[in-house]
């Protein structure tokens, strides 16, 4: 996966409790991917953490590139106990669970709003004989959406491969945003929101915008680049404003929002979302209702350098205080107990 990088252990690998991160694997530029890897590059610093594919349609791009194992109970390819955490996969319905060591703990990162999956992860069968689920949820939006009880911990980002953006070239104000190329990520209005501005004389640039190709007529001042064509850290730097709305699909914390304020860009965003909580209206980024409101919005940051200035570099302190060396440990220091 472009733009991780892995550090040498910051010190002796403790000898404490192995712990086992499970996720699908599926998709390369996934949430859920992207933050089982961030998170096993975290834990490896001190801990012995080992990677594995809950599902058969495995990306064999992410096999290659990262140590993960097939659960296999037939080749003995299995957890051998310890803490066992979950990131967006689920491991009821399946076999293997009744074949593999018990674990000492088990956790299960919940990021989507799917009670139903909540419920077939935590109430566990009595024969399986594992502890009970502990709950980590990756936003107080999805915390409240949900109504059940468990400990908050932001999905983990590496905002040091994120650099606040050097003054861009003279050129369009360009506005953009970044996705995985999936319709439900994208609303159905912004067709025309792009339109306009293209028609103003704008540039509008998006990554994982395959979905538009068929709505958005060529342009010479449109771009529509497939998911992953760019490492975040090299697109995000390229936009004056980064706007971002989806569709059917609602985030539960939306990291690519918070990657967008780690370049300190200043960010123009639905108000439907876990990144919502930690958007100051104004200050730090704009929340906006209706098209009009995100429209109205655009056109005063276009108007206003020294305001999309001033909104960006708030933006990066932001996400700063969110993911100090402090306030990471403390969320690390949860798996490691």
């Amino acid at each position: 996966m472009q733009g991780i990088e892995w550090p040498k252990a910051l010190g002796p690998v403790s000898t404490a409790i192995m712990i086992h991160l499970f996720n699908g694997f599926q998709n390369p530029f996934g949430g859920s991917e992207r933050e089982t890897l961030e998170l096993y590059r975290l834990l490896s610093a001190d801990s012995q953490v080992r990677l594995w594919a809950t599902s058969s349609r495995v990306s064999e791009d992410l096999m290659q590139e990262f140590p993960i194992r097939r659960v296999s109970p037939a080749t003995r390819n299995v957890p051998a106990g310890g803490t066992y955490v979950f990131l967006g996969a689920h491991w009821r319905n399946k076999m293997w669970p009744y074949l593999i060591p018990r674990p000492r703990r088990l956790i299960y990162v919940f990021n989507t709003f799917h009670p139903k999956i909540i419920a077939l992860t935590t109430h566990r069968p009595r024969l399986l004989g594992w502890p009970g689920a502990e709950l980590v949820l990756i936003s107080d939006f999805q915390k409240r959406m949900l109504r059940v009880e468990g400990v908050v911990h932001p999905s983990p980002i590496d905002i040091e491969r994120f650099s606040p953006r050097q003054a861009r070239p003279n050129g369009p104000f360009t506005v953009g945003r970044l996705s995985r190329d999936m319709a439900d990520k994208h609303h159905a209005d912004d067709v025309a929101l792009y339109k306009a501005l293209l028609a103003d004389g704008d540039a509008v640039r998006i990554q994982g915008g395959m979905p538009l190709k068929d709505r958005l007529a060529p342009h010479s001042q449109l771009e529509l680049l497939p998911q992953g064509e760019f490492a975040a850290e090299q697109f995000l730097p390229t936009l004056d404003v980064f706007y971002y709305r989806t569709g059917s699909h609602v985030e539960t914390f939306g990291r690519v929002v918070f990657e967008a304020m780690a370049c300190g860009l200043p960010v123009v965003c639905h108000s439907h979302g876990g990144y919502a909580d930690h958007i100051r209206h104004g200050e730090n980024g704009f929340l906006f209702e209706t098209t009009q409101q995100g429209a109205r919005i655009l056109a005063e940051l276009k108007a206003d350098p020294a305001l999309r200035l001033a909104v960006g570099q708030k933006a990066r302190r932001t996400v700063e205080q969110l993911f100090s060396p402090r306030a990471v440990q403390q969320r690390l220091d949860f798996y490691r107990r």
